[in-house]
């Protein structure tokens, strides 16, 4: 899959009106280190259980971003969750928390952001809600609003006019 032409510097150059830069001490794991797609949401404190029914659907490019609330004490993504994201089409995975078995992911085609690592699972409790709208870092996240990640940030903009 070849690298998605933008650059989150010039989106923001371009567009300083409609782009919003979620800032935060971003891990960049995984080999897409670029990548963006329309949003889907999960909101969801140390239980995943609605991150595994997200990535098990058909991605169709979409980016997953999941509010787990800062929290640095439970992983809300490993290497199985990825491996099924990749396998079913999702561009990547911004998790607003911890990620375990970054040394899988890293070889995987797959983007993700988070804030760092853990190695304890989170608990399985059916837990969380989907496609609502999310704060991340002080900034409201909307299902269908588009993510731009790269090098140097994260961006939000609004869908594209159709």
């Amino acid at each position: 899959m070849a690298t998605p032409d933008f650059a989150t510097a010039d989106l923001c150059d371009e567009h300083p009106d409609a782009t919003q830069v979620i800032q935060a001490a971003w891990v960049a794991v995984g080999r897409k280190l670029r990548f963006c797609g329309e949003v889907s949401t999960i909101q969801a404190f140390e239980d995943n259980s609605r991150v595994r029914e997200a990535v098990a659907e058909a991605g169709r490019g979409r980016v997953l971003v999941v509010d787990g609330g800062a929290s640095m004490r439970r992983a809300m993504l490993g290497d199985r969750l990825a491996q099924l994201a990749v396998d079913n089409g999702w561009a990547g995975v911004i998790v607003w928390g911890c990620i375990r078995d970054r040394a899988v992911i890293d070889g995987l085609e797959l983007g993700v952001r988070c804030l760092g690592t853990h190695p304890r699972k989170t608990e399985k409790l059916g837990v969380g809600r989907r496609d609502v709208e999310i704060e991340v870092a002080g900034v409201t996240v909307t299902p269908g609003a588009w993510i731009y990640a790269d090098e140097d940030g994260v961006v939000l903009a609004p869908a594209p006019a159709s």
